[in-house]
């Protein structure tokens, strides 16, 4: 009896404990929820995984290389289903040009260009090859089925000798302008001027009477003196590689010289420019006579004249002696 006793409370503690975990377990997901409900959402309902369409990277958007060198276009995918997409490359400039496409290179590319998966290498680049490149990744069994990225190629070119135009002779007191340009390079270069191997200073300085553009290479001079005499030459630069100067050329500042032959040449021109005046009133005068004349003006006044000098009849003596 006592052993019936004792396997009865024990099971209705076990119950009694068994409700009481069961509850305080129901209690702790109730406040679970009303405190953090997408966390306990997420924990009961995780979502389902789904696989990304084709997404297109790159991981060099922007590509500067020195002339003559290789460029790697880089061009990375990644697919939903498709296995074996379709890769493409173009290059946009007026019209868009196909480098890659079929699975071959087009025109100049087919010699000196490579792939590898989606990137794409150009070997022994030039200033043409410069500019805006499209990768295209097509993924027929993907629910997007085009990606695309751009990549950029800047060529760099270094200074070549710039043409300048230095002029050989100046008179003193005038204005004179130096011109300096290197149409090659990349990036766009910069100028300096030397004076007998000299650099000009670019200061604005009391006692400078020229400036210096050094974006343009133009070098003016407000009024040049005997001093601004010598040789002149330009350096271009613009940090690729060595800066390259053109030959010098040497400006001579004149004067204005009064010698005679200049004296004989004014007189010899006021002498025919006062014999053009006189002749020129002459037939002015010639013309104005026969116009006159053509209108009668002197005919009548003739006919005055003429009866003007007549002697006077004296009408008492033709009397007398009749």
């Amino acid at each position: 009896m006592g052993h019936i006793m004792v396997l009865i409370v024990f099971h209705c503690w076990w119950i009694c404990f068994f409700l009481q975990t069961k509850f305080a377990i129901i209690k702790m997901l109730w406040e679970c929820v009303q405190t953090y409900s997408c966390v306990c959402l997420y924990l009961f309902y995780p979502p389902v995984p789904s696989s990304d369409p084709v997404t297109v990277t790159t991981s060099k958007a922007k590509v500067e290389v020195h002339e003559n060198t290789n460029a790697v276009l880089s061009c990375e995918f990644r697919t939903e289903k498709e296995t074996n997409p379709r890769v493409e490359w173009k290059k946009r400039g007026k019209e868009v040009s196909y480098v890659y496409f079929d699975g071959d290179f087009t025109g100049g590319f087919k010699s000196r260009a490579s792939i590898d998966g989606a990137t794409m290498t150009l070997r022994g680049v030039t200033q043409k090859d410069s500019g805006v490149y499209h990768c295209e990744v097509t993924a027929r069994q993907d629910k997007i089925k085009l990606g695309e990225v751009t990549v950029t190629l800047i060529v760099l070119v270094p200074p070549h000798a710039p043409s300048c135009e230095v002029p050989e002779k100046v008179m003193k007191g005038f204005s004179a302008e130096l011109h300096c340009k290197d149409k090659l390079s990349v990036p766009a270069a910069t100028y300096s001027w030397y004076k007998d191997n000299k650099p000009l200073n670019t200061g604005k300085l009391a006692e400078i009477n020229y400036t210096l553009d050094p974006k343009t290479g133009t070098l003016k001079f407000k009024t040049v003196s005997k001093s601004d005499e010598g040789q002149y030459r330009c350096e271009a630069s613009n940090g690729v590689g060595a800066p390259k100067s053109c030959a010098g050329q040497h400006m001579k500042i004149t004067e204005f010289e009064l010698n005679m032959a200049i004296v004989i040449a004014l007189e010899v021109g006021a002498f025919l420019l006062l014999l053009s005046c006189c002749v020129s009133v002459c037939l002015c005068c010639r013309r104005r006579r026969n116009h006159l004349k053509q209108r009668g003006y002197f005919s009548s006044l003739f006919s005055r004249t003429k009866t003007n000098c007549n002697p006077p009849t004296d009408v008492s003596l033709k009397v007398s002696y009749l």
